[in-house]
């Protein structure tokens, strides 16, 4: 057998392709989309012009943006035959799974599912796009017995999910709050659900289920699932009264801190920093049990970086970003579904990028079990 070669457990700093979409400086806390930083995307951009501006390489011009939000509320809709799969789905069923069986079943009725020309791609982007609010908030309404909520041409795309979700028009700082949520989790390089998206499309599979794949893999509680499990954590503990005793028994089990560490950061994410002022203003506008969740997570948070930061380990965007969802009263087992619901643009950007040059992917495993084993009949076993 040949010399045995360099191994990098979890392709950790393995460099797939070169890219123009996404830029992380892991230690200065720096996030680019295409050139822009997330600070300035964050504080002057809208979700549906950052989403062109990673479909298609650059900030549109007024009329293009008009034009992009109008295709947008074009494709708001869903079929009938979808809202009845949706009813047939067990309601103990995450509503992850359910996204991941719903978006595989729109790939069905698309007559142009197999289309994988440039333009092509751009029109499912847009049409997924679109559609992820309604599937989610259809979704969450059907399993709870409540009405199905008609998209409202009237509102943006951030301000329309949460009048989906919850029947009424959002007050201004939810809207507001919801459109940066998604900007934040458009994009995030070749992470393990981007990863697992361009695999499928390399193999020239179809786009559907290629962003199924990407479901799937941010369905794991060490990717998207992390949010979930943040804000279960800060309930877990209760008070922050308890913050000190709860952080030492989880050093002294080896237990993971829920929405801290990162593989490519060794800093603060940039992105939880935004939503900590997020949470702080909902915090200052409505207290009670949200002023005891985030000062449970300001207490941890000073604790992780006073003994863990020698470990480059920081709060990440899954740390604050559950206790804005949940000062807007959405579910914790639909914060995940909601990076999903913005994660979607950065996955079709990876995907178009990649298939313009395209080579299937297929790494190596380093093969460690023997060799020439004599094959033994079964009845001298």
């Amino acid at each position: 057998m040949s010399q045995k070669p360099a191994i990098y457990k979890g392709l950790e700093n393995i460099y797939i392709d070169e890219s123009s979409i996404c830029f992380i400086d892991g230690f200065k806390s720096k996030l680019y989309y295409r050139g822009y930083s997330i600070e300035d995307l964050a504080a002057n951009s809208t979700f549906e012009e950052t989403a062109y501006l990673l479909l298609y390489g650059r900030l549109p011009k007024r009329e293009e943006l008009e034009e992009f939000k109008g295709l947008l509320r074009e494709n708001r809709e869903i079929p009938n035959e979808v809202i009845e799969l949706m009813r047939k789905i067990p309601r103990d069923v995450h509503p992850m799974e359910a996204l991941r069986t719903i978006v595989s079943y729109l790939g069905n009725l698309d007559p142009a599912r197999s289309d994988l020309s440039l333009d092509g791609m751009h029109r499912k982007s847009i049409a997924l796009t679109a559609k992820m609010p309604t599937i989610i908030s259809a979704y969450h309404r059907i399993r709870t017995g409540l009405d199905v909520i008609d998209p409202d041409p009237r509102l943006d795309h951030s301000a329309n999910f949460l009048y989906m979700l919850h029947g009424e028009k959002p007050p201004e700082l939810w809207a507001r709050a919801m459109d940066v949520s998604n900007i934040l989790y458009a994009e995030h390089e070749m992470n393990a659900s981007a990863f697992a998206t361009v695999v499928v499309a390399s193999t020239l599979s179809d786009y559907y289920s290629a962003i199924v794949a990407g479901i799937g893999a941010l369905r794991g509680p060490l990717h998207g699932g992390a949010n979930e499990e943040a804000m279960k954590q800060f309930i877990e503990i209760g008070s922050p009264d308890r913050v000190d005793d709860w952080f030492k028994s989880a050093i002294a089990q080896k237990r993971r801190i829920a929405g801290c560490g990162h593989r490519v950061y060794k800093s603060y994410d940039p992105r939880a920093k935004i939503f900590k002022e997020y949470a702080e203003n909902f915090v200052k506008i409505y207290g009670g049990e949200l002023k005891n969740i985030y000062e449970i997570a300001e207490k941890l948070e000073k604790l992780v970086i006073e003994n863990l930061a020698d470990k480059n380990i920081f709060p990440n965007v899954d740390y604050w970003s559950g206790i804005v969802y949940y000062g807007m009263g959405i579910p914790i087992d639909l914060y995940t579904p909601l990076f999903a619901l913005s994660r979607v643009v950065g996955w079709s950007a990876h995907i178009i990028e990649y298939v313009r040059d395209n080579r299937i992917l297929r790494p190596r495993l380093y093969y460690t079990g023997e060799l020439d084993k004599r094959y033994i009949p079964i009845d001298q076993r």
